[in-house]
């Protein structure tokens, strides 16, 4: 006998806005499956309203506004059990972050939590990575956003450290991110894999899983340091318009990626690591993860 349910996250980043459905399948005596059904993106820049003038410009609060509502009606229509907002960097550090949150409230009903970059980590180490994991080995996840970078270090199953930093996609193109910040980065990335003699990259995020898929790899198979180091030169030896019709990327894509494919270069040039796997998780499977866990809690103490 197996059981559906279907739950809903909303990812609302710097870069873009996400709806992620995913059907939850149960079964007796087995572990739940989740899979996803339905990924809409909307590329709404917040970052480059707030990273620049600190607000949430009255265009972007009415593309919130009408996308909230659109994601409203396809959860209806996807009969959505139980879904969760979270909003990243750019509305945390908007002056009317929380103001504009609550017009979405009032307008659509949708409840968005505005989340810290430590947050952030934690919903994202509740996804499915222990699936990814070998006990005995070393990872540093590297979830690259628009506005900050979440860095985690795993070693022998355990998590060793977490932080996050405002290193983003959005931020480097407008040119926000000093040497400082960078130097702060090695440093930290440098100090807790000091002891550790071979680790691997897990790469999250929209760009790594587009260089992912431009690499032809099969799922599972980690992209090599020379493979994502070669392929930056690619990109930067391209413009922007050549890498929209030449590298068939989307508009808000083509820019973000460049830099994207730096912070990741970077991390493993720090951790010594050669490899790199994505597993195309990311924020808003932690949420759905999360949830599900807190209902799975719920149901055993009324039981």
């Amino acid at each position: 006998m197996i059981h559906q349910r279907k739950y809903a996250a909303i990812d609302i980043g710097s870069n873009a806005v996400r709806l992620l459905i995913m059907t939850i399948t149960e079964q007796e005596g087995r572990e739940p499956l989740f899979k996803k059904t339905s990924l809409v993106r909307v590329p709404i820049r917040l970052g480059a309203d707030v990273f620049l003038s600190q607000k949430i410009s009255e265009e972007n609060i009415t593309r919130m506004i009408d996308t909230m509502e659109a994601f409203k009606l396809l959860m209806r229509s996807h009969k959505i059990e139980k879904f969760k907002a979270c909003a990243t960097s750019a509305m945390r550090e908007s002056k009317n972050g929380e103001e504009v949150a609550q017009l979405i409230e009032e307008r659509t009903g949708i409840k968005i939590n505005i989340i810290d970059g430590n947050d952030e980590a934690a919903i994202i180490a509740a996804t499915d990575l222990n699936a990814l994991i070998q006990s005995d080995k070393t990872y540093l996840y590297v979830d690259v956003g628009g506005g900050s970078t979440e860095f985690t270090l795993y070693s022998a199953g355990k998590t060793i450290a977490s932080r996050s930093f405002k290193l983003g996609t959005v931020r480097l193109l407008e040119n926000m991110v000093s040497d400082d910040v960078w130097e702060e980065v090695e440093v930290w990335i440098k100090k807790v894999t000091a002891k550790y003699t071979k680790i691997d990259l897990i790469g999250s995020g929209g760009n790594i899983n587009n260089i992912f898929k431009s690499s032809g790899k099969a799922n599972g198979k980690p992209l090599s340091f020379l493979y994502l180091s070669s392929y930056y030169q690619l990109l930067q030896s391209f413009t922007y318009e050549e890498r929209i019709t030449q590298l068939n990327l989307n508009q808000d894509r083509a820019d973000v990626i460049v830099p994207a494919a730096k912070i990741y270069l970077s991390a493993m040039k720090w951790t010594r690591a050669r490899r790199i796997y994505v597993p195309k998780i990311g924020l808003s499977d932690g949420i759905i993860k999360s949830l599900y866990q807190e209902s799975l809690e719920k149901a055993s103490t009324h039981a």
